[in-house]
């Protein structure tokens, strides 16, 4: 057995697959695996997977160097409801918040517009006694026989984990401190979440759904990470488990298990990082990334080398794609949306006899119904075999075998309900699928200034290089850009990524009127929790980089923008740099400069990360002459609008691609767990890292 280090490896837990990622140290070979996800023992297909992974690359656990996390279970735990009993107990009277909310609805004339339902019933949703100003004054002290007396209560009636949200904790968190510490004591095995931790920003409803949905996660994150744990251990692993947080960073298990809330969006930031790591190796700075897996794809503005990072989201949404009708979140989280449908979402027809895509996915059980595993709803992936783009024998490079005749009787009782073909049925969702994408991402691009005729489209996940061409011609992007091994990029983004840690504190009011004083003892405090977090995770002092932002806006408006904070001490000489950036920003942002109003902060914030790690893709010398036609595997019938109809599609092996190497459209570019897609007028072309870089023809149709 090899003792030293000689490989890396990320794993990426989707809705439907999970997929590894091993770098070679010393050649930069990267070797990839994807298995189908186990919803009920995700452990137990992530330990398959990592074991088959390593012993085809002949290497072993004891040769990992680090080990790189990132899922979507803590999301699809929200969504299924399968987190645990949780209670919350706030301030007398304000028990009601989680329904209450902002009083707003996200569609004023829909009366009967629905939210999600709260994660907590109210049956247990308790109030104590206990009072602290907005200025965090206390003129009510905690009751702490009343409080103690409500947690007996409430274990009685088998809760596992309690969220704690108090009236201006986020000021003053001597109450929720004292009470989480006595409940602790008392009961050891309740897992407690406090808002003056997990969210200790102004918005009190926000604070207190964010501190939520953090216990709610709580105890089963917490199995789940101790046991990869422990499972990596009998395997002979001694080095560190690492977690992608939802805002692009890494973190140590150890301290995921106790901030679950931040792992959210752990498996698409894991993506758009890869497209940040990609684009930098091309010379291509702005992109839009689109990550298309088997349940939903998202896309992320790249700007500079960097992917946009907000302070809020929102999961479990009544209505997919409309902001306000979900559970919010405060906590950092890259600038994604979701924009559509994914592999396995499900095809339908309205009561208005149109035909829909998503938002219910056969996910990986029992799947699409090609995969012969019971399912029997048409899908996307059903679609696109029946369209000839997917060879049945070839998916996941022959591993999984799909069944031609399943997909093809799923898409005709479609058809029959649309009054269709089978084939227009197909090509029907085929069409319905980009047109849905590409409106959404125009929708999310321009909402940023933007113009998307000015970015490359960076495609992956497993479905996401079929459907990419289709996208960027109706969003006038003309470049397409596919990552070898583009169905598992989200785990190679996995390995991209620099230790980081994010804190945030409140303390609203006039930038002109700040107590510096107070701002300074903040980031101090800030400063010293980050590198204290970094250190325990093993970066040194001297490796900590540290970046300080704050969120401010024009006074009266609802929503902040991220603007720069100068490093050392602030002053009354700070306001006039500081808004000068707050400026800039908000031009970028807006077209305009800010107008002459007072600006208000809300929130202070410091990111302390480590150094960016090094990952060294082998890179290969170009060849002129490489001629595509020593990859070419066969051909195959593929239907394409542009050319009436079927037509007889070449068939390359995208192994076998050398740089230089030319493709002219229709054709097809296949690799073990992803599929490229050229329509008639598309090009393609092989490049120095072998990805495939498209130029997207005119649209048709």
């Amino acid at each position: 057995m090899s003792t030293s280090p000689s490989h890396a490896l990320s794993i990426d837990i989707g809705g439907t697959f999970t997929d590894f990622s091993l770098l070679d140290l010393s050649t930069g070979e990267v070797s990839v695996h994807k298995v189908l996800t186990n919803p009920d023992a995700p452990q137990q297909a992530l330990m398959e997977g990592a074991a088959e992974a390593l012993e085809a690359a002949g290497a072993s656990f004891d040769a990992l160097s680090v080990i790189v996390h990132s899922t979507t279970l803590t999301t699809n735990s929200i969504i299924q409801r399968r987190g645990a009993k949780t209670a919350l107990i706030t301030t007398a009277g304000f028990r009601d918040i989680l329904e209450m909310g902002r009083e707003q609805m996200y569609d004023m004339y829909d009366l009967h517009a629905r939210m999600p339902e709260p994660l907590v019933p109210r049956r247990l949703r308790r109030g104590v006694n206990e009072r602290v100003t907005r200025d965090g004054d206390v003129i009510r002290p905690l009751d702490e026989d009343e409080a103690m007396a409500v947690v007996d209560g409430l274990m009685a009636e088998g809760v596992t984990a309690l969220a704690v949200s108090f009236i201006h904790a986020y000021k003053s968190a001597g109450h929720e401190r004292r009470l989480q510490a006595l409940a602790a004591g008392r009961h050891p095995d309740l897992a407690i979440s406090v808002s003056s931790e997990v969210a200790p920003v102004i918005n009190e409803y926000e604070r207190t759904s964010t501190t939520v949905a953090d216990a709610y996660m709580k105890p089963a994150v917490s199995r789940y990470l101790r046991g990869v744990e422990s499972g990596l251990a009998e395997q002979g692993y001694g080095g560190r488990l690492l977690v992608m947080l939802s805002e692009g960073g890494v973190m140590d298990s150890g301290w995921a298990r106790r901030h679950p809330v931040r792992l959210l969006e752990s498996g698409p930031a894991a993506g758009a990082l890869a497209a940040c790591f990609y684009g930098k190796l091309l010379g291509k700075l702005d992109l839009v990334s689109l990550d298309m897996g088997g349940t939903t794809a998202k896309t992320c503005v790249i700007e500079n080398g960097r992917a946009a990072v907000t302070n809020f989201m929102e999961v479990d949404r009544v209505q997919r794609f409309r902001k306000g009708s979900g559970l919010p979140i405060i906590a950092p989280v890259l600038d994604l949306i979701e924009i559509g449908a994914g592999g396995g979402s499900i095809a339908w027809i309205d009561n208005l006899g149109l035909l829909k895509v998503g938002p219910d996915s056969a996910g990986a059980d029992p799947g699409p119904a090609c995969y012969a595993l019971g399912g029997e709803q048409p899908t996307v992936t059903d679609a696109d075999l029946l369209l000839g783009y997917l060879d049945p024998d070839y998916f996941l490079g022959g591993r999984m075998r799909l069944d031609p005749d399943a997909a093809r009787n799923a898409v005709a009782d479609l058809a029959a309900r649309a009054g269709l073909s089978a084939v227009d049925a197909a090509w029907g969702v085929n069409r319905v699928v980009a047109e849905n994408m590409a409106a959404a991402a125009r929708i999310h691009i321009i909402e940023r200034n933007k113009d998307p005729r000015n970015y490359a489209l960076m495609a992956f996940g497993g479905a996401g290089p079929v459907h990419a061409c289709e996208v960027a011609r109706r969003l006038g992007v003309r470049e397409v850009i596919a990552p070898l091994g583009a169905g598992v990029t989200s785990a190679v983004g996995c390995l991209t990524v620099p230790l980081s840690f994010e804190g945030v504190r409140s303390l609203p009011g006039l930038l002109s009127e700040a107590d510096w004083g107070t701002v300074n003892a903040v980031y101090a405090e800030m400063e010293e929790q980050g590198r204290a977090m970094l250190a325990a995770a093993g970066v040194s002092a001297a490796d900590v980089e540290l970046t300080r932002t704050a969120d401010l806006r024009l006074t009266g408006q609802i929503h902040e923008v991220q603007t720069p904070v100068p490093d050392g001490a602030l002053g009354t000489a700070s306001t006039g740099r500081i808004a000068a950036d707050f400026g800039e920003v908000y031009r970028e942002l807006y077209g305009r400069r800010s107008l002459d109003i007072p600006i208000e902060v809300q929130n202070w914030r410091l990111q302390a990360k480590g150094p960016e790690p090094s990952v060294n893709l082998r890179r290969r010398h170009e060849s002129p002459g490489a001629d595509a036609a020593d990859a070419l595997r066969g051909s195959r019938s593929a239907y394409f609008e542009a050319a009436n109809g079927y037509v007889a599609c070449p068939v390359y092996d995208r192994y076998l691609l050398e740089p230089g190497a030319a493709i002219d459209g229709p054709a097809i570019v296949e690799e073990r767990e992803s599929t490229a897609v050229l329509g008639p007028g598309d090009t393609g072309r092989i490049d120095e890292w072998l990805n495939l870089t498209i130029e997207v023809g005119a649209i048709h149709g």
